[in-house]
């Protein structure tokens, strides 16, 4: 059995930590549920990060990151509406494919409020300024555009709504949203079901 690095771990903590958190939450979740699903120990877990807000973080952080990429790639060589199309359907599938990105997000926004209602403003600062990150990659490719921009964003934010109260995809709520999670749009414009 080859052994993995520190890195490798590293890794596997963060894949595990976003799998609980996207269910629990981050005040719902133990350390000794990510160590368990990784295969490790609880003190080797706080070898690979200090403590438990630190691996809450850097889930917080992959989400972030994964979900900006998907953006940036989608919108690649594509500008305005083509460019607004091509990442909201790229979304769509994303968070179809992978509830825990949409789980993540949803969790994530509950801790930063909860943390800085407690006077730990600092705890939502990295997810700010990751949040601001994702928002300049939708911004550029809609032309710098304020107002489509924050449509853009708002609409992703009622997808995220629609998608964890889970709305099936023919109901009449997703009617002017393309695609809704779950069901693929053809080329032609009709639904894949």
């Amino acid at each position: 059995m080859v052994r993995m690095s520190a890195d490798e771990r590293r890794e596997s903590v963060i894949r595990a930590a976003m799998h609980e958190f996207a269910r629990g939450g981050y005040y719902g979740t133990s350390t000794a549920a990510i160590a368990q699903r990784v295969g490790v120990s609880q003190p080797y877990l706080f070898r690979l990060f200090p403590n438990k807000q630190a691996i809450f973080l850097a889930a917080v952080d992959r989400c972030l990151t994964e979900t900006r990429q998907v953006f940036a790639e989608a919108a690649e060589g594509l500008e305005g509406e083509d460019a607004l199309h091509a990442m909201a359907e790229a979304y769509t599938r994303l968070i179809a494919e992978d509830p825990d990105k949409l789980q993540m997000q949803l969790q994530t926004y509950v801790a930063v409020a909860a943390a800085d209602a407690a006077g730990e403003p600092e705890f939502g600062e990295m997810v700010r300024a990751g949040w601001m990150e994702l928002w300049d990659t939708v911004h550029l490719p809609l032309g710098g555009d304020q107002k489509e921009t924050a449509t853009f964003m708002a609409f992703g934010m009622l997808i995220n709504t629609l998608a964890a109260i889970r709305f099936p995809p023919e109901h009449r709520v997703w009617e002017g949203i393309c695609p809704p999670p779950g069901r693929e749009e053809r080329p032609d414009g009709s639904s894949g079901e």
